[in-house]
C-alpha cells in the first residue's frame, strides 16, 4: 500500500471514530475468515510465554539528581503488555524504567514511574487506565506514555473503535494537564512465526492503524512515535536477539530499542530535549498535512508527528520529526519500589 493510499484510509478511520461511523475494515471483509484461521494457528506458536509476571518498576529514578523545593517529574505508562514489560525478568529492563531513567539524565530531575499498563489490553481498556492515573487530582502525571494497538488488530477490533477510545484517552489525560505521547502499533508483519498470506495482512492492518491513531492523537494534542522499531525490521533481521522467549514480546535489548525511539520524544514533549522544534531538512523532516505524516510514519520506526497548523487547504497539518536517538540504558539499581511483587500477566 502506498502512503497516499495508507492516509486514505488513515483519514476515513479516524473520520469514522470522530463522528461515531461503522468498523471500516483494516484487512477487508473477503479476507476475515483466512485472517481467522492463520490468527489461530499462529497464536499457538507464539505468545508462550504470556502466563509469566511483569517486573512492577514503579517508583523513583534519578535520585542523585534531586533539587531543592523542585518536585520529581512523574511519568506513568498506559497500554497493553507492551507498555508493562511483558517478557523480560527485570525492572529496570522495562520500557517504562528504561524511559524513567533516561529522562532523568537529560532533565536532571528525579523522575517518579507508575505504570497502569495490562498486558492482553485493546484500546477499550483506556478508559478504565485513564480513571486510575486520575483518581488524585494532586498527581496528574507530567507526561503519559501509551503502548496500545497490536491486541485491537489480533482481536479484530473495528479501527475506527479502536482510534475512538485512544482519542478520548489522550483528551482526558490533555485536559488533566498531562503532555502525551503515544507509541502506535507495532508492525506486526515482522513476528517472526506468522506465515504468509497473514503476514501481509498484519502488516497492512497494523500499519493502516498507526496511522489513523496518529491522526486521532495529534487532533488531541498528544504527539506520536512509530513504533516499527518494536517489531519492525530491526527485529525480523535479528530475531533471536530482539524478541524475547515466547517469540512475541521483545527481549530486553528489544526493549531498549523501542524506548530509545520513544524518549526524544518524551523529552520533547517536557521541553527539555535538547534539539531545536524546527524541521531539520537534512532529515527529512516537515509540515505535512496530518494524514500524510501519520502514513509515512506508520512506515519508518521512530517518526514523531505532533500538531502545527489547525487549519489549511488539506485539513490540519503536523510537523514530521526524525529525531537524533539517545541509547537508554537498564538503571544500575532498580527503582524504590512501592509495592514488592509483580504484576500477574494475561493474555
Amino acid at each position: 500500500m502506498t502512503s497516499m493510499s495508507r492516509a486514505r484510509v488513515a483519514r476515513r478511520i479516524a473520520a469514522g471514530a470522530a463522528y461515531g461511523g461503522g468498523g471500516i475494515g483494516l484487512a477487508g471483509a473477503a479476507a476475515v475468515g483466512l485472517v481467522l484461521a492463520e490468527v489461530h494457528m499462529a497464536r499457538r506458536h507464539v505468545g508462550n510465554g504470556t502466563s509469566g509476571r511483569v517486573p512492577v518498576a514503579d517508583g523513583l529514578y534519578g535520585t542523585t539528581y534531586t533539587v531543592p523545593d523542585e518536585p520529581p517529574l512523574r511519568l506513568t505508562m498506559l497500554g497493553d503488555s507492551t507498555a508493562a514489560g511483558q517478557g523480560v525478568h527485570r525492572a529496570g529492563q522495562t520500557p517504562g524504567a528504561l524511559l524513567a531513567s533516561g529522562l532523568s539524565a537529560v532533565a536532571e530531575r528525579p523522575v517518579v514511574l507508575h505504570n497502569v499498563a495490562l498486558p492482553g489490553a485493546t484500546s477499550d481498556d483506556l478508559d478504565r487506565q485513564v480513571a486510575l492515573v486520575l483518581a488524585n487530582p494532586a498527581l496528574v502525571p507530567d507526561v503519559c506514555v501509551i503502548m496500545i494497538g497490536a491486541n485491537d488488530v489480533t482481536h479484530r477490533m473495528p479501527p475506527t473503535r479502536s482510534v475512538r477510545h485512544l482519542s478520548a484517552a489522550v483528551r482526558r489525560l490533555r485536559t488533566a494537564g498531562a503532555e502525551v505521547v503515544v507509541g502506535t502499533c507495532p508492525d506486526l508483519g515482522t513476528v517472526e512465526r506468522v506465515q504468509q498470506p497473514l503476514r501481509w495482512l498484519a502488516r497492512r492492518s497494523s500499519r493502516q492503524l498507526a496511522a489513523a491513531q496518529t491522526i486521532g492523537t495529534v487532533a488531541q494534542g498528544g504527539r506520536t512515535v512509530s513504533l516499527g522499531d518494536l517489531l519492525g525490521p530491526e527485529f525480523e533481521a535479528n530475531p533471536r536477539e530482539l524478541f524475547g522467549p515466547d517469540n512475541y514480546h521483545p527481549s530486553a535489548e528489544g526493549y531498549a530499542t523501542a524506548a530509545m525511539a520513544v524518549l526524544p520524544t518524551v523529552c520533547a514533549a517536557l521541553g527539555v530535549w535538547p534539539e531545536e522544534e524546527r524541521p531539520d531538512v537534512s532529515r527529512r523532516e516537515g509540515f505535512l498535512p496530518v494524514a500524510r505524516a501519520a502514513a509515512e510514519a506508520a512506515s519508518e520506526a521512530g517518526t514523531e508527528v505532533t500538531a502545527a497548523m489547525p487549519t489549511g487547504p488539506r485539513g490540519p497539518w503536523a510537523l514530521l520529526k526524525r529525531r537524533r536517538r539517545r541509547r537508554v540504558h537498564e538503571p544500575e539499581t532498580a527503582a524504590t519500589q512501592a509495592a514488592p511483587g509483580s504484576r500477574k500477566a494475561s493474555a
